[in-house]
């Protein structure tokens, strides 16, 4: 998912000069520099999901609740929130390297006490600041990579820098169960994944650090005051606007569920182990990447009926493994509804930079970065609630219906609405 609300319409990277075949040449510095932020992108958010795979041992180990687990996972959600909303676009003005190198520390710092804290009030906190990180973090390395590989190929294709950013994004949610779940299984330990990913970030931290600034600063950004990313909807794309809207909230609601209740699912058929749920977590999320790569040159028309479709029938069918016990079922349906989300999302964010002035872009895309988010935070803390009372089945079921109308009501709005040249 690309998170950057606010960048479209910013200044060009620099141009380059020199010949492009030395090793110090800008255009070359540039390559090494976008291919170690890609990385180093991929390496933060795995980081993002490393608890997925280790809520069951959390919950055995401090005793809480299903719902517990779905106020952790949620206070993610609402850093993120907080991280895009207050911070998402002061890279535009200070250079993204100091925001990207900032966070990383952060995130050290987090990994750390990650490996030291195991309480549920440290789990609520780390998970809150994590997720501000993401917020912060993202938006910036997804203006950076489009701006280094413009520096790098300067005749080369945009959408390729956009299509590697995603898959940075989404390869890293989606490779943190399998990391974390699989460091478990070797050592025993619920502190080694997080101590692991002390050294991972530091690494990251030095291929940021090594990488030229994509944004140097101006006569302008000297003269910048700090507010807050504004939030606004024009009134002529509001229709448009309350279809993409809809379907960010349900798709993000979807993989607020795969990542936060994926264990208590496997607990329901039977299969709850540390690795299993990191194995089938990222099995399910990389179909978000899958879709990317396999409707890269499809319209966006096209992209937002296939992942209508694929929302619709991956939550349906995940509410099917749920009325049979059958992980097979999960599986397919999970990666089906990641995959539908990925092409819905990244299409409805090209279809508001396409049809909102470009004054204004801004703020709506970051309405709609809102509406996504919110998607990861109130449903699951519903379904929390509802585990309280009723059981995984009945919730589950419920859920799955939900998303099955939502989605593609949302998009068929949003469809209407498109552009010819969409």
């Amino acid at each position: 998912m690309n998170l950057s609300p606010r960048n479209v319409g910013r200044r060009s990277s620099p141009a380059v000069h020199g010949d492009p075949r030395s090793a110090t040449s800008p255009a070359r510095r540039a390559g090494f520099g976008f291919v170690g932020l890609a990385v180093a992108f991929a390496v933060v958010m795995s980081f993002m999901t490393v608890p997925t795979p280790l809520y069951g041992l959390y919950s055995a180990k401090n005793g809480f609740s299903d719902f517990t687990i779905t106020i952790i996972f949620a206070a993610y959600g609402a850093g993120v929130l907080i991280g895009l909303l207050l911070l998402g676009h002061v890279s535009d003005h200070i250079g993204r390297k100091p925001i990207l190198l900032g966070s990383i520390l952060v995130q050290i710092g987090c990994a750390a006490a990650f490996a030291a804290l195991t309480g549920t009030d440290a789990l609520i906190v780390l998970r809150l600041v994590t997720g501000l990180c993401v917020g912060v973090f993202s938006t910036a390395a997804t203006a950076a990579l489009t701006e280094l590989y413009s520096s790098w190929r300067p005749d080369g294709r945009p959408a390729l820098a956009q299509t590697v950013a995603n898959t940075a994004n989404l390869g890293g949610l989606a490779g943190g169960p399998l990391v974390a779940g699989a460091i478990y299984a070797a050592t025993d330990s619920i502190t080694a994944p997080y101590l692991v990913y002390v050294g991972l970030l530091t690494a990251s931290l030095l291929a940021v650090a090594l990488a030229p600034e994509s944004v140097p600063r101006t006569a302008g950004d000297e003269r910048w005051h700090y507010r807050p990313q504004a939030v606004r909807v024009d009134p002529q794309v509001r229709t448009p606007f309350l279809g993409a809207a809809v379907a960010a909230f349900a798709g993000f609601a979807v993989l607020g569920f795969i990542t936060a209740l994926t264990g208590q699912f496997l607990a329901h058929v039977g299969t709850p182990s540390a690795l299993t749920t990191g194995v089938v977590a990222t099995t399910v999320l990389t179909g978000g990447i899958v879709s990317q790569w396999v409707f890269a040159r499809a319209s966006v028309r096209r992209r937002l009926t296939v992942g209508a479709g694929l929302m619709a029938g991956g939550a349906l069918l995940i509410g099917a493994a749920a009325l049979a016990g059958s992980l097979p079922l999960y599986l397919v349906g999970g990666f089906l509804a990641s995959g539908g989300n990925g092409l819905a999302f990244s299409s409805a964010v090209a279809t508001v930079i396409a049809i909102t002035p470009a004054q204004t872009r801004g703020a709506t895309l970051a309405a709609l970065f809102l509406a996504a988010y919110t998607g990861t935070t109130v449903p699951v803390i519903a379904i929390g609630a509802l585990l309280l009372s009723f059981g995984m089945v009945s919730v589950t079921v419920a859920f799955a219906i939900l998303i099955a109308i939502t989605v593609p009501a949302g998009i068929a709005i949003l469809v209407r609405n498109l552009h010819g040249s969409l």
